[in-house]
């Protein structure tokens, strides 16, 4: 893989990677699609890395899709190569004996990660190992996945890799529900309950446009509108600051914040979100 990808960079070609862990659906292959009106090189990644799930989680049974996955690219078109490596290749030491692992501080700290600890850990040192070996010039990355979108960023300008990461907009089913290789877990009755995350996070960004400043007064609004779904079960409701990923006071006009929740259907986790901007008296 870096053989190819060293090829390419000598021939002047700009190199895109599109990092997944499979069971590939719309969303990613908008990714794909972003990739390339972005470069004229782009790798796929392929690997469900195992240092990001924690005891219980479904790292066992994640779907692995790999020949349907392969057919997905090819019907999309313009995927120059796919990395598929295995366990040992990206942990020659095999991952329990790992020593070596990219760490971001602060950020990692709420949303997802106070829920899930080690996994943003597992997250940037996977992705600092797909930079080396695939070599790119831009990686894209779901903004479904918000807190993972800004912890990478962080890490790629920090530890100077010159890649340069690109926030795609989530994609959505007609209902609003966001996609994800997960929805597959939920029974028809939570799939019918599902599109309240999305209701939330609307109601919260509609609160905010109508001039509230309150960071509880939206919280609130959210957790009310969730409550008319008696399935979902919330773990966290929150809004922070795009930046520091910390929770806000007050919302100050010209800024943005993230609206993020994490919400469970039976034994089934699904992550939503709303990035938006404080308007000012002017704007509305």
């Amino acid at each position: 893989m870096r053989s190819l990808a060293e090829e390419a960079r000598r021939a002047g070609r700009r190199l895109a990677l599109v990092p997944t862990m499979g069971a590939l659906h719309e969303g990613h292959l908008a990714l794909v699609r972003e990739a390339r009106s972005r470069a004229d090189h782009v790798t796929v990644s392929i690997f469900v890395n195992p240092t990001q799930f924690g005891p219980g989680e479904d790292y066992e049974r994640y779907p692995r899709t790999l020949e349907a996955d392969l057919e997905a690219l090819r019907r999309v078109g313009g995927v120059d190569a796919v990395f598929a490596p295995t366990v040992e290749g990206l942990y020659p030491y095999g991952e329990a004996a790992n020593a070596t692992w990219v760490t971001v501080e602060g950020l990692t700290d709420g949303l997802c990660g106070r829920y899930r600890p080690g996994h943003f850990r597992g997250v940037t040192t996977v992705v600092a190992r797909l930079f080396n070996v695939c070599r790119p010039h831009i990686a894209c990355f779901g903004l479904k996945d918000a807190q993972q979108f800004f912890v990478l960023r962080r890490m790629a300008r920090e530890l100077l890799t010159g890649v340069e990461l690109i926030g795609v907009p989530t994609v959505r089913e007609a209902d609003g529900l966001a996609l994800s290789s997960r929805n597959a877990y939920l029974s028809p009755e939570e799939r019918a309950q599902a599109p309240v995350l999305w209701k939330a996070l609307q109601a919260a960004e509609a609160a905010i446009q109508r001039g509230e400043l309150r960071p509880a007064a939206i919280v609130e609004r959210m957790l009310q509108m969730l409550a008319t779904a008696p399935l979902a079960r919330p773990q966290y409701v929150e809004l922070v600051d795009t930046e520091t990923l910390q929770p806000v006071d007050r919302l100050e006009p010209g800024r943005e914040v993230l609206a993020a929740l994490a919400i469970y259907f039976g034994q089934t986790r699904l992550i939503d979100n709303v990035i938006v901007r404080i308007p000012s008296p002017t704007d509305r």
